[in-house]
């Protein structure tokens, strides 16, 4: 296979929500660190969020940046002893970083950012003064089977762990880059239009996707993990 073998791993309301006010009812607290524990079972060396679920582990957006000249749109890799890696989808070139690695659950975790050929010389300059690596995927719009090929190519990623938001786990799923679901259910809803697991696009191919469950299991705090494998992965 020329991309890592990839699994959605989420935490959603009853309701299909992955964001809202359930999330901080303390009946959901059991589930949501059962959620987290579970990351680590899958031994990805990867985890891939869109640009709005990347805001909670950045510096923000940026502003004011001035290119002093124009950059090749060229992707820009930076050699590193860590073998661990957080991908930024990020078309654009929005968000801030202070430095090239994120630390979570005490993992050092290199910086990705995916681009489009439309973002500006300045946001590139940007990048490469904190020496963080980006990858070009498109010229509009990104095209998730090049993601998917560099990051197994240029990063050596083997497994990639994708965990939101919404668009972006459909984006991935509708090109058949996603091989597993992993869906923790917290025992709770709210019942608010939020953004659920999956949110279409009107560039999507299908109109659905079907899955074949994998496995079904209870777990901390009266929620439920179940697994499905998607039916239509490509291989």
């Amino acid at each position: 296979m020329n991309r890592p073998y990839t699994i959605c791993h989420i935490f959603c309301a009853l309701d299909g929500a992955i964001v809202g006010n359930y999330m901080y009812a303390p009946e959901t607290t059991a589930a949501r660190e059962q959620y987290g524990k579970l990351r680590a079972t899958f031994n990805s060396n990867a985890i891939l969020y869109g640009t709005t679920t990347m805001l909670d582990f950045c510096d923000g957006y940026v502003d004011n940046l001035k290119a002093s000249q124009p950059i090749n749109r060229e992707d820009y890799i930076v050699a590193s002893q860590e073998k661990n890696y957080v991908i930024a989808i990020d078309s654009l070139g929005k968000l801030a970083y202070s430095n090239n690695c994120l630390v979570r659950h005490g993992i050092k975790q290199q910086i990705i950012v995916v681009l489009s050929t439309k973002v500006e010389d300045a946001y590139l300059q940007y990048l490469q003064q904190l020496k963080i690596s980006y990858i070009f995927a498109g010229e509009t719009s990104l095209d998730c089977e090049i993601i998917m090929k560099k990051l197994k190519e240029k990063f050596g990623i083997e497994r990639l762990l994708i965990a939101g938001g919404g668009y972006t786990d459909w984006a991935f799923a509708d090109a058949g880059m996603i091989d597993e679901l992993s869906l923790v259910l917290a025992p709770a809803a709210d019942g608010e239009h939020q953004v659920s697991v999956f949110q279409r696009n009107e560039s999507s191919r299908h109109s659905s996707i079907t899955f074949t469950l994998k496995e079904v299991q209870q777990v901390n705090g009266n929620g439920v993990w179940l697994r499905y494998t998607f039916n239509n992965a490509k291989k």
